[in-house]
């Protein structure tokens, strides 16, 4: 079991078989040791988290999104390169935060996916970011983030 599949069993995660894409795009491309990992949504299986922050879902709700959202950008990897150990660091994330206008709290809903990284990767899951709130996400979704990711 490699390093980062044991810390996954400590925190309780295992990884979903992630979906296949909805639409014309691919999970991942790897471009010499980066890897671009498509905006993953919070759902998985029957655990999805939707509606609006500041309507209808709350910060600590859109947490558990997020750091969702997260577990689903690590299954992608895992797929793509089977061994998490690979990884060098967590270079950037983009989260999008599905919000009314009014709420101003979006750094606050995307910490759930980057202090998820950060406890799974250490100082190498520090990485830099953008929270960003749109009017909407696909399927209803609350969060969607994706990734950059060095290789080793």
């Amino acid at each position: 079991m490699s390093q980062i599949d044991a810390r996954l069993a400590e925190l309780g995660i295992t990884l979903p078989t992630p979906p296949r894409p909805v639409a014309n795009y691919v999970p991942v491309v790897q471009s010499g040791k980066t890897l671009y990992v498509s905006g993953q949504v919070s759902r998985m299986g029957d655990v999805s988290f939707e509606g609006k922050l500041g309507l209808d879902t709350d910060i600590e709700t859109g947490a558990k999104a997020a750091r969702l959202c997260a577990i689903n950008l690590l299954a992608q990897l895992k797929a793509h390169i089977d061994d998490l150990d690979r990884l060098a660091r967590v270079v950037k994330l983009t989260g999008f935060v599905n919000s009314t206008l009014e709420f101003a709290d979006h750094p606050k809903v995307v910490n759930g996916a980057s202090d998820f990284l950060v406890d799974v990767f250490g100082d190498a899951g520090r990485h830099a970011r953008s929270a960003v709130g749109v009017a909407g996400l696909p399927m209803g979704v609350a969060v969607e983030v994706e990734g950059i990711f060095e290789l080793k």
